[in-house]
């Protein structure tokens, strides 16, 4: 299968998929834009409790999701209450399969596991924010089926989800609750349906991203305090602090990815421009490294929000809210970042870009 980073334009009047080519060194050349059928926000925020600046508009991490065998991509339509599947060709192209309501107001983030995908919904004024999270089977095809009873409500009416995440072992569903503070955890049924959520309180802030090792441990961003918080689930769906809130020193730490060994983790921190290198020891616990801009210093400063890391594990990517760019970097030995590329697809800086994915 092509090597490829897709990224969302979130546009207002038809949301597209970008698509690029990843070369043998991580190297990215724009290929092309695939419509979704759907809408997104263009600059407009889903929510008030996110600044109003055209960056970060959906407020999450996930709203461009790959399925684990990398053969469907899925992306939020948050301006017309939707989601879309493609199916990815072996040139790394897109088809579009599907466009499904997402059973709610303004979905920002998706999460796929086996034939099973999930959406978050924020909710909007009209429903006074009545957030959800709500279930579809996968079929062969791409196309998408609403699995009946799987709607269900966050731990308060105006939740404003910025994660919906799949345990490894598909078990679990994670939200993480922007306005609450709180990290839901809701069991998996057999027919596709979730029952919760176990409420636990988030170790700091305005948790917003989360990312999953494969040993079932559990990191967490905080953007109010710039850190990242380690947690271990129990059966039950209790997590237990490993590394409670381990600042960065820089502004907002908003999304987070590893390493494909999982001994590093990389916090991209929007309001300084910057991605902070943690290492995870084998407990889970964090340790901060260092840091790295995203863009060079002396050209336009460039603010990271979603990230990724390629399957071969030789390549970090962040896009640039307030450019639509994509900064490329190698992956050292120690963890530390080296930084490539900022690849483009418009000859001007566009705002309201959103979401990355990476093959």
């Amino acid at each position: 299968m092509q090597r490829m980073v897709y990224m969302m334009s979130n546009g207002a009047e038809m949301n597209e998929v970008i698509a690029f080519y990843r070369d043998m060194n991580g190297m990215l050349t724009f290929m092309g834009r695939y419509p979704t059928y759907g809408r997104g926000t263009g600059t407009r925020e889903v929510s008030s409790a996110t600044p109003n600046d055209g960056v970060n508009p959906l407020a999450s991490q996930g709203s461009l999701s790959l399925s684990r065998d990398g053969h469907f991509l899925f992306a939020v339509n948050a301006g017309s209450n939707s989601i879309s599947s493609f199916i990815i060709t072996d040139s790394g192209g897109l088809v579009l399969a599907d466009v499904k309501a997402s059973e709610g107001a303004q979905p920002n983030s998706v999460t796929a596991f086996g034939n099973l995908l999930y959406v978050s919904n924020v909710g909007n004024a009209a429903n006074n924010f009545a957030s959800n999270i709500t279930g579809f089977h996968i079929e062969d095809n791409g196309r998408l089926t609403y699995i009946a009873g799987s709607t269900h409500s966050l731990s308060t009416n105006n939740a404003q989800p910025s994660q919906v995440l799949f345990t490894p072992d598909g078990s679990k569903i994670v939200v993480n609750e922007l306005t609450t503070d709180r990290l839901s955890v809701f069991h998996v049924n057999s027919n596709g349906t979730v029952t919760g959520p176990i409420i636990n309180d988030s170790n700091g802030s305005k948790p917003l991203g989360s990312y999953f090792l494969s040993s079932g441990i559990l990191l967490v961003t905080e953007v109010t305090s710039s850190a990242l918080s380690s947690y271990s689930m129990s059966d039950n769906g209790i997590l237990n602090v490993i590394s409670g809130s381990v600042p960065n020193g820089q502004k907002t730490a908003c999304w987070v990815v590893t390493s494909r060994n999982e001994r590093f983790a990389y916090t991209t921190n929007t309001l300084s421009g910057t991605i902070s290198t943690y290492h995870i020891d084998d407990s889970g616990k964090l340790t901060v490294l260092g840091y790295i801009t995203s863009t060079p210093v002396g050209t336009p400063t460039g603010i990271p929000i979603d990230a990724g890391v390629s399957k071969d594990g030789r390549n970090f990517y962040t896009l640039n809210g307030n450019q639509g760019t994509v900064s490329v970097f190698n992956i050292k030995d120690d963890g530390s970042l080296v930084r490539l590329q900022v690849a483009a697809w418009t000859p001007v800086p566009y705002f309201g870009s959103q979401g990355l994915a990476i093959l």
